[in-house]
């Protein structure tokens, strides 16, 4: 639809409040359709949209499959289901999940640019890691505008610099002043029709659960050498080396820190499955050393006791190893956190000067 004007919003940690702020400056004659998507669980509460309704001068509704987009309206992604429009209205699907998330912010992005070309805005507020970057840089490709919250107003910046790092010349504004803007996009004649590539239709499908996540026939890159987090499937690189981005052949997809980060959860499970494994050793020997001990045998009782020394000793070091770990995680945490506080205690006190 070449008249579609549509504004998508993606949101993951902190970007409650982002939203809130966003919302409340949202213009009553915004000429456009506002779909959200905020990262939760699948099993999660249905609140969102009710809590943005009472602050949010335009009708905030949780989306339904199937209806129309109606400017001036904004609806919400439900728990577990990807937001997406075709034909002028909203699809929810049960498609693959992309960066470990249903609903995905990259889904809803592409979807947009899709259907929408030149029409389509796509809206980046603070979240962790890297969901988001590539939908919108479909969308400028397509002819539409990125929209990314002030890294310094965010609290995650890491969505917002990895958009950013994708989208360079995205307009760059605080969550309080995104509203204004999108208005004034909004009101912008639209270019002459626009062309979706092939790549673009087709992963629209795949999100959509419409078709598989590779061709056989034709894959789109080459296998990487890695394996899906999500299945455990090859890995296909569609992004090349300028703009690396993963997808299976089921279809879960993966930008770079998105899938680092699952592949940091699939080694401290495996590293907890041999520790576990290690400490049942110690267990099972050490009953072996006692039987072997109380029926004379003492060659078998000895050759346990050593097997559950080594596999001790071996326990030992991999649990230093995850505790240390997971100290490194929480102070690295810790540190963001505080560096964040200290850049918002520094603004207020130059507004105060």
């Amino acid at each position: 639809m070449d008249d579609l004007r549509v504004v998508g919003i993606g949101a993951s940690a902190g970007g409650i409040e982002a939203l809130f702020e966003l919302v409340a400056g949202l213009d009553t004659g915004l000429d456009a359709a506002v779909l959200v998507v905020v990262h939760q669980a699948a099993d999660g509460p249905t609140v969102l949209a009710e809590l943005l309704d009472r602050r949010c001068p335009l009708t905030v509704t949780t989306a339904r499959d199937g209806e129309p987009l109606t400017p001036g309206a904004v609806v919400v992604a439900p728990p577990n289901a990807h937001l997406q429009v075709a034909d002028g209205h909203v699809v929810l699907s049960n498609g693959p999940k992309e960066n470990g998330h249903r609903p995905g912010i990259d889904p809803l992005f592409r979807s947009l640019a899709f259907a929408a070309g030149p029409g389509a805005t796509g809206v980046v507020l603070s979240g962790m890691l890297d969901d988001g970057a590539a939908g919108l840089l479909d969308i400028v490709r397509h002819g539409g505008t990125a929209v990314v919250q002030d890294t310094a107003d965010a609290l995650y910046d890491a969505m917002p610099a990895a958009a950013l790092d994708q989208v360079p010349g995205a307009v760059v504004r605080s969550a309080r002043d995104i509203g204004p803007v999108l208005a004034e996009i909004a009101g912008r004649p639209l270019l002459d029709g626009h062309r979706p590539s092939e790549r673009l239709a087709y992963e629209v499908r795949v999100s959509r659960g419409e078709a598989p996540g590779i061709l056989e026939r034709d894959p789109p890159g080459p296998v990487v050498g890695m394996s899906c987090p999500d299945c455990s499937g090859p890995l296909f690189d569609l992004g090349g080396q300028d703009n690396p981005r993963f997808r299976c052949r089921t279809g879960h997809a993966w930008s770079p820190q998105s899938l680092g980060a699952a592949q940091d959860e699939a080694v401290e499970r495996a590293l907890y499955a041999a520790l576990r494994a290690l400490e049942d050793k110690v267990a099972l020997s050490n009953r072996v050393a006692r039987s072997a001990q109380a029926t004379g045998s003492a060659r078998v009782a000895e050759k346990s006791r050593r097997s559950a020394e080594e596999a001790l000793r071996s326990a030992t070091v991999l649990r230093r190893l995850l505790v240390g770990a997971g100290r490194a995680a929480a102070r690295g945490a810790a540190d963001d956190g505080a560096a964040h506080d200290s850049h918002d205690s520094h603004d207020q006190d130059g507004g105060a000067g």
